[in-house]
């Protein structure tokens, strides 16, 4: 007598019960799914072609075909890449109703800040380990802020144009770069990414070094030292004395000598301020040794010396 395995069949039976069930699910899935469109960007072309913005992302990295890391390389998604999936984007919209959207970059689009520079870290988080530590993220700045992956001299990117770029949020630092003693940003040696890493930095003010002496040695390597004879603000921090964005005093000073030098170095033997009673700091006639560079025209190794007499930084 055949013995039945009542049990399995049960199984069995609900399992062939559920298949149907999957099977629409699945494919209720499927229709809810944003679709990509079937061409490629020949199907956004058809409307954005005539567009010398958008056109001027094939004279770009992002449209290199031979590069299959790109957007536009062998296998890829090309706009989509960056846009996200058009297939509902592509088909007409009813009467009435509007043009299903793709993400948009830049601000004041429908697409959040969140959205659009989450398209941009899909592809470049590897170089990106700071981004969600920066003062840039926290402030909610979009990668299209900054950057036009459409334009192939992203103005950002060069150095001539940069400072144009950051001056839309950083106005008071670039206007400090128009002083007449400042570093030569406008003269396209330097940019702002030349100290500061903009897209995040564990150094205080996003700077591209730990410290800011270490940021400043990069191009003012003999104020390094080691000396024989250390002048500890310039060990300390350079921005003590110096405003790195540019300043009204010679040698980006935040002061002139000797009004600089005495917020440190007492003005008992140096008098500098006339007019004051001669018991008082500062006091009595102005030194003579004050006049022109001030402290300078003594003591001229500011920032340090090697002389075996240079004590008081004078040789």
């Amino acid at each position: 007598m055949t013995k039945w395995n009542w049990p399995a069949i049960g199984a069995l039976w609900l399992f062939v019960g559920l298949v149907p069930a999957m099977a629409a699910a699945e494919e209720e899935t499927a229709a809810e799914a944003p679709a990509y469109s079937k061409s490629g960007a020949d199907t956004c072309l058809n409307c954005h072609g005539d567009n010398p913005v958008v056109m001027g992302i094939f004279r770009t990295r992002h449209a290199q075909p031979g590069d299959p890391r790109t957007p536009f390389g062998h296998g890829q998604l090309q706009c989509e890449a960056c846009h996200g999936p058009g297939g509902a984007h592509t088909k007409r919209p009813k009467k009435g109703e509007e043009r299903t959207p793709v993400v948009q970059f830049g601000r004041g689009k429908a697409s959040t800040i969140g959205e659009q520079n989450q398209m941009c870290l899909g592809c470049h988080n590897s170089n990106l380990g700071n981004w969600h530590v920066s003062a840039h993220d926290d402030n909610e700045v979009g990668c299209a802020d900054c950057h036009d992956s459409h334009d192939p001299r992203d103005p950002v990117r060069q150095k001539a144009t940069q400072a144009e770029v950051c001056k839309t949020c950083h106005q008071l630092k670039v206007a400090d770069s128009l002083l007449p003693f400042a570093h030569p940003l406008h003269e396209g040696q330097m940019a702002c990414t030349s100290c500061h890493s903009p897209h995040g930095s564990p150094a205080d003010a996003s700077l591209k070094r730990d410290t800011v002496n270490e940021t400043c040695y990069t191009c003012h390597a003999d104020k390094r030292g080691p000396f024989l004879w250390e002048h500890q603000p310039v060990t300390e921090d350079c921005t003590l004395c110096h405003k790195p964005h540019g300043s009204a005093q010679a040698g980006m000073l935040k002061q002139r000598p000797p009004f600089l030098c005495q917020q440190c170095h007492g003005a008992q033997g140096h008098p500098s301020v006339p007019g004051l009673p001669a018991g008082l700091p500062g006091g009595g006639a102005p030194s003579a040794y004050l006049l022109a560079s001030g402290c300078a025209n003594c003591h001229s190794q500011v920032h340090g010396s090697n002389h075996p007499s240079g004590a008081r930084l004078t040789r």
